[in-house]
């Protein structure tokens, strides 16, 4: 007996492996690109709403709504982001690596000339020191070192919790080890590990910033996880809530249903019959 939510990461897993080689994009694997380029590129200062992210996803243009202004380098980032994104799901049967890590940072990044201006390496890690708030970050000789000494730790741990994804997060964060786009690799690798350890995906939104933003300097300043730990939670059960019609199909969420209007909330139910072998939908 397979819990609904087992089921739920298992499919999850599947259908946007899928949909992203036959370029479906009305399904999960749309959803979550949308959602993601959205809200990881709107915490860092993007323009573009959400409406212009969907159309620039869904049918690579983009409207200039009311006569606002938009940056390029929002377009170009946003386009960077989507790449990043089919990049993780690519790679995600891989042990997270530092080779990993520059191919999300150069596919992020590759294209955006406010960059290229600015000399900022591409795919490769900073080379002027930077400072974030009142984090000292690592110096820009100490980044492989540091970067290699976080992953070292963090593989080391099988099976790892949203505690130790949070732990991770926030050490990244810390040796900020890009000139720019720190942020938005962070959480990338943060729903790539959530999804791979067969957890519920971890995405922040952009309206819970400040939240995250407080919870992540205690994390780096004091070693508290607990308070970034329950919100990445909150965020996982928001975005089940969310998804899991889309993911799960009807019979299996109204069994579940009635399993618990029944009194019996212990999460387990039959799992579908399914052959494994088929890479489409079921």
């Amino acid at each position: 007996m397979l819990s609904i939510k087992q089921q739920y990461i298992t499919e999850l897993k599947r259908l946007v492996s899928y949909e992203m080689k036959t370029a479906k994009r009305s399904g999960i694997y749309g959803f979550i690109q949308r959602t993601m380029a959205y809200n990881s590129n709107r915490i860092e200062g993007s323009t573009l709403t959400e409406r212009q992210t969907a159309s620039m996803f869904e049918t690579g243009t983009i409207s200039n709504e009311e006569d606002i202004l938009m940056r390029t380098k929002d377009v170009e980032e946003m386009s960077g982001h989507f790449r990043m994104f089919n990049q993780t799901i690519q790679t995600l049967d891989e042990p997270l690596s530092i080779d990993i890590i520059k191919q999300m940072h150069y596919n992020l990044k590759v294209g955006v000339f406010e960059d290229m201006a600015n000399g900022y390496p591409c795919g490769e890690f900073k080379n002027r020191a930077n400072r974030v708030s009142d984090i000292v970050t690592s110096e820009p000789q100490n980044v492989e070192k540091d970067i290699t000494a976080l992953l070292n730790k963090y593989l080391q741990v099988s099976t790892p919790s949203v505690k130790d994804l949070a732990a991770f997060h926030a050490e990244y964060e810390n040796i900020h080890p890009f000139q720019d786009g720190n942020g938005r690799t962070g959480r990338m690798i943060l729903f790539r590990e959530s999804v791979k350890h067969n957890m519920i995906p971890i995405i922040i939104r952009s309206e819970n910033k400040d939240r995250y933003m407080q919870y992540l300097n205690q994390a780096q300043t004091n070693k508290n996880l607990r308070n970034l730990t329950e919100y990445f939670e909150q965020e996982q059960s928001r975005f089940f809530e969310e998804t899991k019609n889309m993911v799960l199909p009807y019979e299996i969420l109204e069994r579940d249903r009635q399993r618990k209007q029944a009194g019996d909330f212990s999460d387990k139910i039959a799992a579908p019959n399914t052959n494994d072998g088929l890479d489409g939908p079921r």
